[in-house]
């Protein structure tokens, strides 16, 4: 995750809080802090929140671990047991061939 988008997921978290605060207390800390809803350093806060959720839809796509990555790039995956080898089935067909 680069910088951008770590500002953007911070920006977006911050707006989260706010949504809480306003559905459970009526409360708007952005608009207390700044002036109002209507002060333009509010807007400005409230745009930067929603441009950082823009920001912040990748995220939503992109793959989790690096086993969805490796996936992801078109590389296969091996799987196998722990507990025995698994025998290679051409050598099977040769062997009862002959």
């Amino acid at each position: 995750m680069n910088t951008l988008q770590r500002i953007a997921l911070a920006l977006v978290i911050i707006g989260g809080i706010n949504w809480g605060l306003i559905g459970l207390f009526q409360f708007d800390l952005v608009a207390s802090i700044f002036g109002g809803q209507d002060a333009a350093l509010s807007r400005l806060i409230y745009t930067l929140v929603g441009i950082g959720a823009l920001c912040c839809l990748p995220l939503l796509f992109a793959p989790a671990d690096e086993d969805e990555k490796e996936t992801a790039k078109g590389r296969n995956l091996t799987y196998s047991t722990e507990f025995a080898e698994e025998n290679d089935p051409t050598e099977f067909n040769n062997d009862k061939e002959k």
